[in-house]
């Protein structure tokens, strides 16, 4: 059995329970700051808020829930390339639709 092999089996990190009650509550209580959030009249920021908690939430989510937190390179590098993919196609989409002559016709 080579090196790799034998290494492959070992990598097996357990998360305590304590850990996934710690994360659900923070998502929780960032689902309350959402919520209370939206109340709040900030103009133009309640997007820019809404959306700096949501990514908050889903970056906890991929981390401890996904098990990225604890994997290899190979796997936090793929996750990396999805979320570049992402804002990518979201970058284009809103270089498309800024670059409209809305009121020309």
């Amino acid at each position: 059995m080579s090196e790799m092999e034998a290494k492959h089996g070992e990598e097996h990190h357990i998360v305590s329970p304590k850990i996934y009650v710690m994360i659900a509550t923070a998502l929780l209580i960032c689902t309350a700051l959402t919520v209370a959030a939206s109340y709040l009249e900030l103009g133009p920021w309640n997007a820019v808020v809404a959306l700096g908690i949501a990514v908050f939430k889903a970056t906890l989510v991929v981390l401890f829930f996904m098990h990225i937190k604890y994997s290899s390179r190979l796997m936090k590098l793929t996750v990396g390339a999805g979320l570049f993919t992402f804002l990518a196609l979201v970058g284009m989409s809103m270089s498309d639709y800024i670059s409209r002559a809305w009121g020309s016709f």
